[in-house]
């Protein structure tokens, strides 16, 4: 049978309107009813393949379908050929992101760009040129992982000392050593700022009512200060809260705590990376912290390096990220008690896994300090990197020797 010119088109605009099976099944009809069953002729004069019109066919007559696949179609995202890359981008641009410094989200910002990150993946990963996917794909998946952009603030006065650059290039080369060594387990800690006890409205929204005071009076409750140990290559985080004052002896029994109740998951380790900000509590200079922190290596036999932050620059450790975490899960909700706030602390979920936390009720007092002598004697013991003393700190242990 000759198919007229308006048949041809007719048959040819109807089979673009359908998908899949629908489309094979009249494609097939067409060809049994007006074309002989010829695929050929189907191909020759209405431009469809015939392939698929052999397929058509064998479903037309056998009464089942084919499952279409059209999932697997297009092109296959990078990290389907490269499984490391996404992982790999977090590595990079984590060593270079900050938290937003309010809190009042949980994006995180990236000093570097798309092409930089593509070129740090050559250089540092080992990717080569042609399997990595162009700077744009990069730069959506920077997106997607949440590593945005943050637009530069004028008219802010620099707060950047002389070795800013050079603690940041040194901080990247002991981190990396930290992530890749089954010995060395890398820590990242810092305190968070005091919350207040008691009906106070934390700006937050709720989809229930709630209703705090008027005016944020003192509270007779007083106030608490979280205090985190991070673990980032684990994604695991333990909580400590304290009503006394954060001090150096208040950290490292945190840390005491930490290693007490985990280092039989880690008995291959010999060192911890601590992360910190070299804050007035935990400084390396701070003389009952490197005292407390010498007795704790000597108690556990296992090294501390401490690679720190500069100045003004603390929102780069990986801890801070908590903290926006934990402010937007309970800023909506008044924490009107001691309990509440530990509760909303267990709750709060990062990286998809729940934090271990914990009341520290001991009182600490202020103002522990070592004499000059006492600490001159002390730093015998430090190994600090020449012209970057204050930032890296190596304190190994003195052996113990079996007695007999």
């Amino acid at each position: 049978m000759e198919l007229t010119k308006q048949q041809t088109g007719l048959f040819i605009e109807t089979a673009k309107t359908l998908k899949g099976y629908a489309r094979r099944h009249f494609m097939a009809e067409v060809v049994e009813h007006f074309l002989d069953g010829s695929p050929t002729r189907a191909e020759r004069e209405l431009g469809w393949n015939r392939k698929t019109l052999k397929k058509a066919l064998l479903e037309r007559a056998g009464g089942f379908c084919f499952i279409d696949r059209f999932h697997e179609r297009g092109r296959k995202r990078a990290e389907d050929h490269l499984p490391d890359l996404l992982d790999d981008i977090r590595q990079i641009a984590d060593e270079s992101s900050q938290t937003d410094p309010t809190f009042r989200t949980t994006r995180l910002y990236t000093r570097l760009s798309a092409s930089e990150v593509r070129n740090q993946l050559i250089e540092q990963i080992g990717y080569s040129e042609k399997e990595l996917p162009c700077k744009e794909t990069i730069r959506l998946k920077l997106n997607a992982l949440g590593y945005g952009l943050k637009a530069v603030k004028k008219s802010q006065p620099l707060k950047k000392i002389p070795e800013t650059d050079a603690i940041f290039d040194q901080l990247r080369q002991v981190n990396r050593e930290a992530n890749t060594n089954e010995t060395v387990l890398r820590i990242s800690w810092d305190a968070k700022a005091s919350v207040l006890i008691g009906l106070f409205s934390r700006k937050g929204l709720s989809r229930v009512v709630v209703k705090g005071l008027d005016h944020d009076f003192h509270t007779r409750a007083g106030k608490v200060t979280p205090f985190g140990i991070y673990l980032p290559q684990h994604s695991e985080l333990y909580l400590y809260f304290t009503q006394s004052k954060v001090t150096s002896d208040f950290i490292v029994d945190c840390l005491c705590d930490f290693w007490l109740s985990q280092r039989h998951r880690f008995l291959q380790v010999r060192t911890l990376v601590i992360n910190q900000d070299n804050g007035p509590e935990n400084h390396t200079r701070r003389t009952q912290f490197m005292q407390r922190i010498t007795d704790f290596v000597d108690q556990f036999q296992i090294a501390i390096q401490f690679a720190c932050y500069p100045p003004y620059h603390s929102k780069y450790n990986p801890i801070e990220r908590v903290w926006g975490i934990l402010e937007k899960h309970w800023n909506g909700s008044l924490l009107d008690s001691l309990h509440t706030i530990l509760s909303f602390a267990r709750s709060m979920s990062y990286k998809g896994q729940k934090p271990v936390v914990e009341l520290v009720s001991k009182t600490y007092q202020t103002g522990v300090k070592l004499t000059s002598t006492q600490m001159n004697h002390l730093e015998r013991r430090f190994k600090r990197l020449v012209g970057l003393e204050k930032w890296f700190v190596c304190i190994s242990p003195i052996s113990v020797t079996p007695s007999g």
